[in-house]
C-alpha cells in the first residue's frame, strides 16, 4: 500500500453498522500484538462491548479504506484515548499518526491513555507523538492483570 492508498482512507465517527467490523479489528489486533496478555472477556463479549457501549456511548472513530472495509478503530472517552487499534496488516503505515493527529486536535487540552507495559511498539509509538509516561502499575487495576503504563500528552504552551 503505497502512502496515497493510506491517505485515501477516511477516518469517520462509527456508526451503529460499524460496531461488527470495529470490534473484529480489536479482537485480531489485540491477538497479533498482545499475544502473552490473557483476555479477560470472549470474543462474542466484546463484540456486545463494542454494539451496545463503545459506538453509542463513547466517541468512536474507524478507519475506513475506499473499498468499505474497517482497518482501524480509534476511541475517546473524556479526556482519554481509551482505545487505538488497527488491522494487523495496516500498522506502520500512517493511519494510527493520522488517529492521534485527530484525537488530539478532539481533546486539544491534552489526552492520556494506558498501554501495557509489554507492547513496547505501541509505547515507542506514543512516546514517538509526544506522550510522556506518568505512571507504572503493576496491573491489579485492569481487567487482564497486566502491568501497564498511563501516558500523557499536553500541548506546547509557547
Amino acid at each position: 500500500m503505497s502512502r496515497s492508498d493510506t491517505e485515501s482512507v477516511l477516518l469517520r465517527r462509527a456508526t451503529a453498522t460499524d460496531a461488527r467490523a470495529a470490534a473484529d479489528v480489536w479482537l485480531r489486533s489485540f491477538a497479533a500484538a498482545l499475544p502473552t496478555v490473557v483476555r479477560p472477556h470472549s470474543d462474542d463479549e466484546v463484540r456486545d462491548y463494542f454494539r451496545h457501549v463503545v459506538v453509542p456511548l463513547r466517541e468512536t472513530w474507524v478507519a475506513e479504506t475506499p473499498g468499505g472495509e474497517v482497518v482501524g478503530v480509534m476511541v475517546l472517552e473524556g479526556e482519554e484515548l481509551s482505545q487505538l487499534y488497527l488491522a494487523p496488516g495496516r500498522r506502520g503505515r500512517g493511519i494510527g499518526d493520522r488517529f492521534v493527529a485527530l484525537a488530539k486536535e478532539r481533546r486539544a487540552e491534552g489526552l492520556s491513555l494506558w498501554t501495557f507495559q509489554v507492547n513496547a511498539p505501541a509505547r515507542r509509538f506514543y512516546e514517538r507523538h509526544g506522550f510522556t509516561a506518568v505512571e507504572w502499575t503493576d496491573g491489579a487495576r485492569n481487567e487482564e492483570r497486566e502491568p501497564d503504563v498511563r501516558y500523557v500528552w499536553l500541548p506546547q504552551v509557547y
